[in-house]
């Protein structure tokens, strides 16, 4: 199947059968990282630019590794380091960075809509590692590759989404990639952190109320609280928010027999998760999603440059 995508920076211009094409090559690559030689030369001679103006750990870290991995050329750029410290427009950065003739951006950034930017001005493939509160496709993808690698299908699945809806990127990608694959979402949280319009969306249900909700679900996908804007009062307490929306022990005897649970990390554990539930051997995937960000950006990289197939199987 031919893949006419040049970025990734909008999962909603994917079709389901883009992401399943993206979920079956990540398999592939599967093979490769459990090989005792973790490389192959699918990428060699392409140039990649990590542009991380925002601090990230794990999907920085996993992207280079997929790099390294891929035999690709990268650079790493952003932060301090940059020209714009100087007062150099973004623009201005992006076309001399295009002067070194590189193939591929690889952008996070606190303002929503900079990997579009990029995209036009650039000429080169971008995808988008996450820009403020919009989207984080990589994310998503990622998340489809757990659930999916446990449950064998997504059609169907009823996912629910917990946490701080109104400011996640996160959700951005994660609930429109669930729909496009077929699954039922529910959208869980106090009024105070869900959007205006959670409809917009697109989730098919939207509650308050966790245990009603939890006999219902095969996934349960945990957000992160984000404990920097706990200044705005959006909730009295993260102990308060922990009883009301927290996935405990106490709340498993409510959850399916099969009931997986998903976080993005990193975890405040005893706040949206206690160490029972992120750690249970049967439930948790939150390790596996780490490790599927390798296989799945590999797997990005690999279909928006056209990579050697003899490359893959190398």
């Amino acid at each position: 199947m031919a893949f006419n995508h040049r970025h990734l920076i909008d999962i909603t211009e994917y079709s389901a059968d883009d992401i399943m094409l993206v979920l079956e090559t990540a398999v592939k690559f599967r093979e490769v990282n459990e090989r005792k030689i973790k490389k192959v030369p699918t990428l060699k001679g392409f140039t990649v630019v990590n542009m991380f103006n925002e601090p990230s750990t794990r999907t920085r870290s996993s992207f280079e590794i997929a790099e390294k991995r891929l035999s690709c050329d990268s650079l790493n750029f952003g932060g301090s380091s940059t020209s714009a410290v100087k007062g150099e427009s973004l623009v201005d950065t992006v076309e001399t960075l295009c002067s070194y003739k590189i193939d591929m951006v690889i952008v996070r950034d606190k303002h929503a809509g900079v990997p579009r930017l990029i995209a036009d001005v650039s000429g080169a493939h971008v995808i988008d590692a996450g820009d403020g509160k919009h989207q984080h496709p990589t994310q998503a993808l990622l998340d489809l590759y757990s659930i999916w690698e446990k449950k064998g299908d997504l059609a169907g699945l009823k996912v629910g989404v917990v946490g701080d809806i109104g400011h996640s990127r996160v959700c951005g990608s994660l609930i429109p990639a669930l729909k496009i694959m077929g699954c039922e979402v529910t959208v869980i949280a106090p009024p105070t952190l869900m959007p205006a319009r959670p409809d917009v969306l697109g989730a098919d249900h939207v509650t308050s109320n966790l245990d009603e909700a939890l006999p219902e679900l095969d996934v349960v996908y945990m957000l992160r609280i984000q404990r920097e804007r706990l200044e705005g009062a959006p909730y009295p307490s993260l102990r308060e928010y922990n009883q009301l929306f927290g996935l405990t022990k106490d709340r498993e005897p409510l959850m399916k027999p099969d009931a997986l649970i998903c976080h993005p990390g990193p975890i405040n554990r005893g706040v949206e998760l206690d160490s029972y539930m992120a750690d249970h051997p049967n439930r948790s995937v939150i390790l596996d999603q780490v490790y599927a960000g390798i296989l799945t950006r590999m797997a990005e990289m690999y279909l928006l440059l056209g990579g050697s197939e003899d490359g893959l199987t190398a």
